[in-house]
């Protein structure tokens, strides 16, 4: 072969490589562009979880800004029966869903994104910060009606219920009164309603996830024992729930990416502390449906 030959053979194979170079970045720019996360997501349900969804909901549309996501109250057993429905793309939820009548609980699919404690609130000026758990009972079953009963003041007692299909209302009934119907009395759709009600009512007693208490309200220990992360992350305060993000099936897109970004570090490990919820990944022990408690 003459040195002709040879180098129009090199020039061949150079072109070729470049072109190959050429369609190789076309396609990486292409596969680059249609990845861009984008779609809409719409949360409801348990208020107690709504203000750690919301705020985590920021964050990620901050990172992904072609995603509409939106995130709303309206208690646990809507976000149940909404998603159950396909109305919405996640059913915000404090209760299992084999805990709620109506709801088929083998067609969700279950994603648990943190837990949060509950406990009685009172109003400051009851002069109450500990109770035994049956004095608690005898209180919300109407039994007990004024605070001079327990070592408060000398004040009726106005209890402040959550409204039926809450689930802080079904987690607290079923850790306190097990069983025993509650008195009636004036009830709230919301978390958020029931801390400025109490805050704001002589005599009030109600109850809040840890995430709503504030400075204006005093936390009941319950037998000598303090509502923290620390007594729920043993079960050694007993009224707590986890934080259920329940979808209709498997998730897909920015659906699926949303609950994978609810249970990256940056939402676990300071996220969820700073607002007052537990990591999933903290805590010794688990419970079940039926609300069977073991250790890790």
């Amino acid at each position: 072969m003459n040195k002709g030959s040879k180098l129009a053979m090199g020039i061949a194979a150079i072109s070729l490589l470049l072109v190959g170079c050429g369609k190789a970045t076309s396609s990486t720019s292409s596969k680059g562009s249609s990845e861009a996360l984008s779609g809409k997501v719409t949360a409801v349900g348990s208020t107690a979880l709504q203000p750690l969804a919301a705020k985590a909901g920021s964050n990620f549309t901050a990172k992904n800004s072609k995603v509409n996501l939106t995130v709303q109250g309206g208690g646990s057993g809507t976000g149940l029966s909404q998603v159950q429905a396909g109305a919405v793309s996640i059913g915000d939820s404090d209760i299992f869903a084999e805990e709620k009548a109506g709801i088929k609980a083998d067609k969700l699919t279950d994603h648990k994104v943190a837990v949060v404690g509950m406990a009685p609130v009172v109003n400051k000026d009851a002069g109450i910060k500990n109770l035994k758990m049956a004095q608690v009972k005898q209180i919300f079953t109407g039994k007990i009606t004024n605070w001079k009963e327990v070592g408060g003041k000398d004040q009726k007692i106005v209890i402040i219920n959550r409204a039926q299909g809450s689930g802080t209302r079904a987690t607290f009934e079923n850790a306190v009164l097990k069983g025993a119907t509650a008195v009636k009395s004036q009830e709230q759709d919301s978390n958020g309603a029931v801390q400025k009600i109490v805050s704001t009512t002589p005599g009030a007693i109600s109850y809040l996830a840890f995430s709503y208490f504030t400075n204006k309200l005093q936390a009941v220990s319950i037998d000598n024992v303090t509502p923290t992360d620390n007594n729920v992350q043993t079960n050694k305060w007993k009224i707590w729930s986890y934080e259920h993000m329940y979808t209709k099936g498997k998730p897909t897109g920015a659906t699926a990416a949303f609950l994978k970004f609810m249970n990256s570090k940056d939402v676990q490990n300071s996220l969820v502390k700073d607002m007052g919820y537990i990591s999933i990944h903290d805590m010794k022990v688990t419970k079940d449906a039926k609300g069977v408690v073991t250790q890790n």
